[in-house]
Formats: structure tokens, C-alpha cells, sequence
């Protein structure tokens, strides 16, 4: 797998683990403020498909997780 790939698993394993512990109807809910981990990694991706700098994507790089190619990698 390459870091675009390894960006999307970790970032919806993120979103999924945030809102079943953000949600209060959830079995598992913890607090509301789990929903702000939901916003942060909305805001990143957002953000990397306009400037394509994305802190997980270098991290894998320097791990030596192949490059996906995109943004010149």
C-alpha cells in the first residue's frame, strides 16, 4: 500500500472511532468533545487537497511507505 491509501485507512478509522465515542446515542460514548477529532481530520484532508501537506503522508515517507505519486512524490 502507498501513503494515499495508508491516509484514507487512518484517517476513517479516526472519524469512526471519534463519532462512535462522540456520539451520545453510542453504546461506547465517552464525551461530545471526541467530535473535535471528526473536525481536525476533515479540516487536514481539506486542507492537504488544496496544498498537498499532509503530516501522515511525510511521517509514512520517513518510514518508508511507498509514495502514492500525487503532489509530485
Amino acid at each position: 500500500m502507498n501513503t494515499e491509501r495508508w491516509v484514507r485507512v487512518v484517517a476513517g478509522f479516526f472519524v469512526l472511532l471519534s463519532v462512535v465515542l462522540g456520539a451520545p446515542g453510542s453504546p461506547v460514548f465517552v464525551s461530545e468533545w471526541f467530535l473535535v477529532v471528526t473536525l481536525f481530520v476533515g479540516f487536514n484532508l481539506l486542507q492537504s487537497g488544496f496544498t498537498c501537506f499532509c503530516p501522515l503522508d511525510r511521517i509514512l515517507l520517513k518510514f518508508g511507505v511507498p509514495g502514492s505519486g500525487a503532489c509530485g512524490r
